[in-house]
């Protein structure tokens, strides 16, 4: 996928994180967009890592793997931030 592409996959999926643990984060929209590209990378590394694919353009299996990612990073993000 091309960065425009990511970047898109990324906010998607950042905002789908952000509204299953809402709650106030420093950073607004431009933190969610981040989160969500790396999420999505993240996601994507530990996928592959467990054997449970990767992030290979826009399904529904990455989708799901770029969310969790996105999760992961915005738990951790809020741990590190308090």
């Amino acid at each position: 996928m091309g960065i425009l592409s990511w970047a898109v996959f990324g906010l998607i999926a950042g905002v789908l994180a952000k509204w299953i643990l809402p709650g106030k984060d420093p950073g607004g929209i431009l933190i969610t967009i981040l989160l969500g590209i790396g999420g999505a990378v993240v996601g994507g590394f530990i996928g592959t890592q467990l054997g449970f694919g990767d992030v290979t353009g826009f399904n529904l299996k990455s989708f799901l793997v770029a969310v969790g990612g996105a999760l992961l990073l915005l738990l951790g993000y809020r741990m590190i931030t308090k």
